[in-house]
């Protein structure tokens, strides 16, 4: 049987007690990956692991002896309650075996979990899945989790109030971020929000995304629009220390000054202008770029825009100038214009 959507959704969270078994297929093995953590709980409780009633079996392992995965099956527990037989990283070639496993399976026995890589529509082993009669196929896509995968997870962290805005960047995260580290997010702000009866804000979800070498790069252009030129040296040595190149900082530099242009020269001004924004921007985000974009002026930032793509030509050309030198120079002039 195969289940796409909503009704994947609801298996993930309540497997069918009685059913044989799933097949869990996709490229992102992260997703994969957590969408099998899930379901084995959903499967055998939270202590099912602790008391022996998982049994791991990877791919490899059952190609040498394919008996492994029956024994699993049929085997007895120490402890009561359901158990679950996890085979890891499967592949086309497991399929006779795996279908051997689905035929000997009897009501009491081990439900039989299974994941691979991204299988196509001709593969055997998703073939034999789907058409099993007790059994499920669940191809995952690399599409960011949509509104009702999100709100079941704001369910499960215990939000049920978040606010119009906060919702909104809820999705732009998801679409960003990987699908554990979202996940991860939504509880963390879960336990942020534990005994504040207050409404989810963009604030709190802020606090609470993952910070990465993109928050250092809003922080340089925060610095940069802002006119502080002094210390735009000390934030461009940390983003290379992490790794960010020269085109890596002019790159955004670029998007953030056409953002702030298309802003600014709005026929209604800047409050109307960055409603026409897509993605559209929250909170304090919007209101920094409403202010940002009436400092500069449109004029100032038409001269911005040339100065970072002349810089960038720059770093994409045969030139021997150093790049980091050149970036620097750059974001100093740009501050400077602040000023004036």
């Amino acid at each position: 049987m195969k289940l796409t959507g909503r009704d994947a959704n609801a298996f993930f969270r309540k497997p069918d007690p009685q059913g044989t078994g799933v097949l869990i297929s996709g490229e992102d093995g992260m997703r994969v990956a957590d969408r099998r953590q899930e379901v084995i709980a959903a499967m055998i409780g939270p202590q099912g692991d602790a008391e022996m009633r998982l049994t791991r079996i990877p791919a490899a392992d059952l190609r040498k002896d394919p008996a492994l995965l029956l024994d699993a099956v049929k085997a007895v527990g120490f402890f009561p309650g359901p158990r679950v037989a996890f085979v890891e990283d499967a592949t086309d070639g497991l399929t006779e075996t795996l279908a051997g496993a689905l035929a000997a399976w009897r009501p009491g026995d081990a439900q039989i979990v299974v994941t691979g890589g991204q299988l196509t529509g001709k593969s055997s082993l998703r073939k034999l899945f789907e058409g099993h009669r007790t059994a499920v196929s669940i191809s995952l896509y690399d599409d960011p989790p949509g509104p009702e995968e999100i709100a079941l997870m704001l369910s499960d962290a215990g939000l049920s109030r978040v606010g119009g805005d906060a919702r909104a960047a809820l999705g732009d995260l998801a679409r960003r971020l990987d699908p554990g580290d979202f996940r991860q997010t939504v509880e963390k702000l879960g336990l942020y929000k534990r005994g504040d009866a207050t409404e989810v804000s963009v604030a709190d979800l802020m606090a609470c995304a993952p910070q990465s070498s993109e928050a250092e790069v809003d922080d340089l252009l925060a610095i940069v629009t802002g006119g502080r030129s002094g210390e735009i040296a000390a934030v461009l040595r940390r983003l290379y220390a992490q790794g960010v190149g020269p085109v890596g900082i002019c790159i955004p530099a670029l998007r953030h000054f056409r953002m702030l242009h298309v802003v600014s020269s709005d026929p209604g001004g800047p409050s109307s202008g960055v409603g026409r924004l897509r993605p559209p921007l929250f909170g304090s985000a919007r209101d920094v770029a409403v202010r940002q974009a009436s400092s500069w002026g449109t004029e100032r930032l038409e001269r911005a825009l040339m100065a970072l793509i002349d810089t960038d030509l720059q770093l994409r050309s045969a030139s021997t100038a150093p790049q980091q030198a050149l970036v620097e120079r750059a974001l100093i002039k740009l501050a400077m214009m602040a000023r004036r």
